[in-house]
């Protein structure tokens, strides 16, 4: 087809990398990638850093998420988190498989228990319209074809906008998520029963995958786990 032939091409094509602005035929060179992948012991609960041998960090031990299990790909530092501002805010589809591809690594690495579907953050309609895409879809339906997976973005309502997270704490985040997502009742039978990774591209506290887990799980979901691209420090 000419899509396919089109992609043919362009992958024979040198790329300029977008950390090091070197040509060669990766969007993220793999000299970059070694340099700015720093493995990172992580809580298996909310993938903040823990010391070595450290499963779970204080948070979660005392007030566990209502998901079993979140997966990082890496901190929101440089470069990550200019790479997925470019993709998020201008345009930057160009990086989705590459930075998809680092979320599916460190989920292969993880060895958490298997999911049966794959659901993106649902984003606010005014930000849909003004970007005019997804970035959680883009990641989550990239990882649902490499993983085989059903991807769905259609079984989550968001049911309010909410003001932008940014500057406000941990409870005031809360507060501007609370009851802003919910299942949608028709699509209940896809959601029960199954195990579910929902994906977005930045975690700082929580507050919005914890509301859409606590969501599934109200529709039925066996489990819940959060897989994102980047994951802050604590806020």
């Amino acid at each position: 087809s000419l899509a396919s032939a089109r992609d043919r091409i362009a992958a024979a094509l040198p790329s300029q990398c977008a950390v090091c602005r070197g040509w060669q035929g990766e969007r993220i060179c793999a000299e970059c990638s070694a340099r700015f992948v720093r493995p990172a012991p992580r809580c298996l609960r909310c993938a903040i850093e823990v010391p070595e041998g450290v499963a779970l960090c204080g948070g979660c031990v005392l007030h566990p998420p209502p998901f079993e299990r979140c997966i990082a790909a890496v901190g929101h530092a440089y470069p990550w988190n200019s790479l997925v501002a470019a993709m998020k805010f201008r345009d930057g589809l160009d990086l989705v498989g590459p930075l998809a591809g680092r979320l599916l690594a460190a989920v292969r690495e993880a060895q958490a228990p298997p999911v049966q579907l794959i659901v993106p953050t649902p984003l606010a309609t005014a930000r849909l319209a003004e970007r005019g895409y997804n970035q959680a879809w883009e990641l989550a339906r990239w990882l649902g074809a490499r993983l085989e997976l059903p991807a769905r973005a259609d079984l989550l309502l968001r049911l309010r906008d909410t003001p932008h997270q940014l500057g406000l704490s941990l409870e005031e985040r809360e507060a501007n998520v609370r009851g802003a997502f919910a299942a949608d009742p028709l699509q209940a039978s896809a959601l029960r029963g199954r195990a579910i990774a929902i994906v977005d591209d930045v975690m700082t506290t929580g507050a919005t995958l914890s509301e859409i887990a606590r969501s599934l799980r109200l529709a039925g979901a066996s489990s819940v786990q959060a897989w994102v691209l980047a994951r802050t420090p604590k806020p």
